[in-house]
């Protein structure tokens, strides 16, 4: 199965890379409208030039007697050949002319004069159809005005316009496609930058907690829609959260009352049964009194003081230390440092270093030396020496309700409560266990 997320594109690089694109598609656009737009503005005969000024250097020839020459060579017979309806007329500065091809009616009456022109676009004359250019040009023997028509290629055309204007669209090319590049990805980030903060605000909803919603300020209209839905969901269980919560709060509230009454009456009753139905008494009321810890962490969990790690902890052991001492063990406190102060809970936090104490007791097999320090990380470890918890086992003991053997008397609250404190404190726990004893730290 493919980790989560990993087959989803980004919708920044999609965006920025489509956006871009489609900016440069309409540049390119741009340019060959303008080109196709030349097209029908200036004179078709514009793609002939480059090569008839090119054969032109080879076919003319000035002779004293005859005057200008055109010598039917290779070069001008494969212009031609491309361009079947090629005609062209050449003249001197002092007016010797020279023809080629069909020279149309109406231009070669033109002849004697075009020595007078420079450059000339010819056509939209009353009964002309024929298109006609006049340039200049530099030969060996002076310059020349040279009139010509007849091309049959708009390919050339296009071409012709798209390479002669290539000082006007490539410095713009090159300024504006590494700014669509830079700035496209930009504005997309910023359109986006609200979306930054749902992310960042979604691993932060715990149901437990009222009021946890996903921000919508900021965010694109588009996904509005979607976080508002969301939060529905999250009102419904945070509704439902609180329905079971004020359930196993007043359940484990009435069960105070029958509890207590059976403890009254099983103090007055005869006989050694007594001594082992009080013990069963008291661990039901323990556990009635766990469940009710467990679900009232969540309701103190906000109130927050300066406590002393130190202070705190060897309090706790001071109050276990008959609970352990009778259950046979050794127990003693140990801190690197004098004080550490975090900013916790008073209710929560010593209840956490409790259950862990108690845990110690109750599995350390009655035997050994139960061992609290503090290092001067500020983190709480708590060492037992009895028989070690099974590798299989050390995920599970911080489920609820979880017990390690079926004939574990304690309710499998407690280390899933000291789990949910030091989690509410931005705290872990830790458990290092082998066949010579565990030990938890909490870091807070």
């Amino acid at each position: 199965m493919k980790a989560q997320g990993t087959s989803n594109s980004s919708l920044w690089w999609k965006l920025s890379w489509q956006l871009s694109v489609v900016v440069s598609a309409m540049i390119a656009v741009v340019i060959i409208g303008l080109c196709f737009y030349g097209m029908t503005m200036l004179s078709p005969n514009i793609a002939l030039w480059d090569d008839l000024s090119a054969t032109l250097d080879e076919s003319l020839s000035l002779d004293p007697q005859e005057g200008l020459v055109v010598t039917d060579g290779p070069a001008l017979q494969a212009l031609k050949a491309e361009n079947s309806t090629l005609w062209f007329v050449a003249s001197t500065l002092d007016g010797r002319v020279a023809s080629y091809g069909a020279v149309p009616a109406v231009y070669g009456e033109l002849s004697p004069y075009l020595h007078l022109l420079t450059d000339a676009d010819i056509r939209g004359g009353k009964g002309i159809s024929e298109v006609a250019l006049v340039e200049s040009m530099e030969t060996k023997w002076g310059s020349i005005r040279v009139m010509f028509g007849g091309t049959t290629h708009m390919r050339g055309q296009f071409l012709t316009l798209l390479a002669g204007t290539y000082k006007i669209y490539v410095p713009l090319l090159a300024v504006i496609l590494p700014a669509v590049f830079f700035s496209v990805p930009r504005i997309v980030r910023e359109a986006l930058a609200g979306l930054s903060s749902v992310v960042k605000k979604a691993p932060e909803i715990d149901p437990r907690r009222p009021g946890s919603k996903l921000p919508v300020e900021d965010v694109p209209r588009e996904v509005v829609p979607l976080i508002l839905a969301f939060n529905g969901i999250l009102e419904r269980l945070e509704e439902q959260f609180r329905a079971r919560q004020r359930f196993l709060i007043d359940a484990a509230h009435e069960l105070r009352t029958p509890i207590a009454i059976m403890q009254t009456r099983i103090e007055g009753l005869p006989g050694p049964e007594q001594q082992r139905l009080m013990e069963d008494v008291a661990r039901l009321g323990e556990t009635t009194e766990q469940l009710l810890a467990f679900e009232r962490n969540d309701q103190v969990n906000d109130r927050r003081e300066t406590l002393d790690l130190v202070e705190t902890a060897r309090t706790v052991v001071a109050d276990l230390a008959p609970l352990a001492l009778s259950a046979g063990y050794d127990i003693s406190f140990e801190a690197q440092i004098a004080r550490y102060e975090i900013l916790g809970n008073p209710f929560t936090l010593p209840r956490a270093i409790s259950n862990i104490v108690r845990n110690a007791i109750d599995h350390g097999g009655n035997r050994g030396m139960i061992h609290v320090s503090i290092l001067a990380s500020g983190e709480i470890a708590v060492s037992d020496e009895g028989q070690g918890i099974a590798e299989d086992q050390r995920e599970r003991i911080f489920e609820p309700f979880y017990r390690v053997t079926p004939r574990s008397t304690g309710a499998g609250l407690g280390l899933s409560l000291v789990k949910q404190i030091v989690a509410n404190h931005n705290g872990r726990i830790f458990l290092d266990s082998s066949a010579f004893g565990s030990t938890f730290r909490l870091r807070f």
